[in-house]
């Protein structure tokens, strides 16, 4: 992760009288602060990312000033309708003290004798982590230059950096924004533009009807017993791997029934004729 980058949790939702809200995430999302970045870019970029990503709350320490038409609001996407405009500025010891706190480091300890910066999360351990607190949670980003420095991650909770060549590990800030955000999208986006990626298996009777039509071509083609054998077991395990859909298996058994019968007719042919069946191996 970069000097950029920040921490990120979640919040218990809770119902006006105190008690937890009965809702499919229980938690609430976390916050993103950004401390002291110094271009309203940046901040555009990481209040798209927030977008994309399902964040709404955005806040930051000692910004600069961010135009209706200026370079935030220019990078900032559909976020400019909501994000950027509804972010507020808190100071760094507000934040640590309302907050379960994860700050974002490119450089890290090496070992326990580093304490500000070890141990580590990666976006990825950090996302497991966070599936079991149980409390408002902000991810902290630093400056674009400096990051945040070892002061500050003394203040905060947990560290996390993402994993990145060690020639150059230093992400510009929207993008450790961008790279974060997107591994922890399980807490945060309930639903995403993808269609369902399940795949819900073709009946067992028409994969073995498949099989049978299969093992009919082979024969047809006149291979040897022994390589036919083969190749109809090769084609049980690739089956058996692939997991093919029900519109699959008939799109490949209306294939294979149309090829058994043109060389079923190609054989009659012969026959009729006199003609050399279908040539087979030797």
């Amino acid at each position: 992760m970069s000097g950029d980058e920040g921490g990120a949790g979640r919040d218990e939702g809770a119902t006006e009288d105190g008690t937890s809200a009965a809702t499919p995430t229980a938690r609430q999302k976390p916050v993103v602060v950004v401390v002291e970045p110094e271009t309203p870019g940046n901040v555009g970029t990481i209040a798209r990312a927030m977008k994309n990503f399902g964040l709404a709350d955005l806040k930051l320490v000692n910004p600069p000033a961010l135009e209706e038409d200026g370079e935030a609001y220019g990078f900032a996407g559909h976020a400019r309708e909501d994000v950027l405009p509804n972010a507020e500025e808190v100071t760094f010891d507000e934040v640590v003290a309302n907050y379960h706190t994860v700050g974002t480091t490119a450089i890290t300890g090496e070992d326990d004798r580093s304490h500000e910066r070890f141990p580590f999360k990666t976006p990825v351990e950090l996302r497991e982590s966070l599936k079991a607190v149980d409390a408002p949670t902000a991810i902290v980003f630093g400056r674009e230059g400096r990051g945040l420095n070892n002061e500050e991650l003394s203040r905060l909770d947990e560290v996390c950096s993402i994993p990145a060549d060690d020639d150059y590990p230093v992400l510009n800030l929207g993008q450790a924004a961008t790279v974060l955000l997107y591994e922890l999208r399980d807490l945060t986006v309930d639903e995403t533009q993808l269609p369902d990626t399940e795949v819900t298996r073709a009946p067992e009777t028409d994969v073995e009807r498949f099989h049978d039509f299969f093992g009919e071509f082979l024969r047809a083609t006149g291979q040897r017993d022994h390589v036919r054998e083969k190749n109809a077991l090769l084609m049980r395990r690739l089956l058996g791997r692939a997991h093919p859909t029900e519109r699959e298996i008939h799109s490949l058994l209306g294939t294979f029934r149309k090829a058994n019968a043109k060389l079923e007719h190609a054989d009659h042919l012969a026959a009729k004729y006199d003609e050399p069946p279908y040539p087979k191996e030797q």
